[in-house]
């Protein structure tokens, strides 16, 4: 699943989900780097529940 995230004030990534951490944040991976920000967007819950 794609899943947008801020990683600064104006800039964001998107990219294929990869984990969801206990402060909210998201870490998505673009390639082979992860990226780690707020989510534009919040998950439907039950694929909240998977993460």
């Amino acid at each position: 699943m794609l899943c947008t995230v801020m990683i600064g004030g104006y800039s964001s990534v998107q990219g294929q989900f990869f984990a969801r951490l206990p402060d909210g944040r998201v870490i998505v991976r673009v390639g082979a780097r992860l990226y780690t920000g707020r989510p534009v967007s919040q998950l439907p819950a039950e694929l909240a529940a998977l993460a």
